[in-house]
């Protein structure tokens, strides 16, 4: 073969292998597609999962509203967001030169049905005082609250470990051992490696505790039984002396254990404690 038709022929090969990349070229190339995604209102909306379903790429709208992504024409695109319906849409040679606008529709949504339980009149006068609470109610429930803010008007009795010593009278234990309180002692020397030791309150510790109690305590379960102000104090200072409540739950105030506890022991009280005067 002459070197002339060498030339030639290898020419002819390179000008095949040049049609075949530009062909593989405009095949699998991606163009990008940017755009802007609103609301109804107009408003941006941001972190809308945006799909080429095409081929199966994703990406996601910024706070403006505005995304990007790649796709060719006549690939389908959609835009998915929680509480809207979503959108599909198919890009066009236009789309791909423009910013693509994008508007997504609210879900509705369901107002749960009202039900009256009173037949209406038509008279707003009469039928809006079948909406009214009984007046006993919201007499008793303002009563309670006045009492919750107010301070404790029935003196605590004094623990024996804030009577001075002078007043005390003989103790004919003093000197012997006493195996309760021995097996007390050992659990206090357990409980101070495990944790802090709950004191035993003096009487202005168990006054603050009830008072606290009345202001953060839920005391509603008092109200059905027509209890007196004078009625749940003496209630609140048998509990704090039955249960230690004081002791247990004034340094680790916990509302709901301290309304449990009250429950609880208040089933106890009305068998043998009158509630009304």
């Amino acid at each position: 073969m002459k070197l002339k038709d060498q030339y030639s022929f290898l020419l002819g090969w390179k000008k095949v292998f040049l049609f075949l990349i530009f062909l593989c070229n405009c095949v699998f190339s991606q163009e990008i597609v940017t755009g802007k995604i609103t609301d109804e209102n107009n408003i941006m909306l941001s972190s809308v999962l945006v799909v080429n379903i095409s081929t199966n790429k994703s990406s996601y709208s910024d706070i403006s509203g505005q995304f990007v992504i790649d796709a060719q024409e006549n690939d389908e695109v959609r835009f998915v967001k929680k509480g809207y319906y979503r959108s599909d849409t198919k890009i066009t040679k236009d789309n791909i030169k423009t910013l693509v606008n994008i508007s997504l529709l609210r879900i509705e949504t369901l107002i749960p049905e009202v039900k009256i339980p009173h037949k209406l009149t038509g008279n707003l006068a009469n039928d809006s005082k079948l909406f009214d609470r009984p007046k006993k109610k919201v007499a008793l429930q303002s009563d309670m609250n006045k009492y919750m803010k107010s301070s404790l008007n029935r003196p605590l009795p004094l623990s024996s470990s804030v009577i001075p010593s002078s007043f005390r009278g003989h103790d004919f234990n003093a000197g012997q051992i006493d195996a309760v309180k021995l097996l007390e002692g050992v659990a206090d020397l357990v409980g101070k490696a495990t944790g802090s030791k709950a004191t035993t309150p003096n009487y202005i510790e168990n006054q603050n505790f009830i008072n606290r109690i009345k202001l953060e305590v839920n005391l509603n379960f008092l109200a059905k039984y027509g209890m007196n102000i004078e009625n749940v104090d003496r209630f609140l200072v048998y509990a704090n002396d039955k249960l230690q409540l004081a002791k247990k739950y004034r340094k680790d105030f916990d509302e709901e254990l301290i309304e449990s506890e009250l429950k609880r022991i208040f089933k106890e009280y009305i068998k043998t404690n009158k509630i009304l005067d």
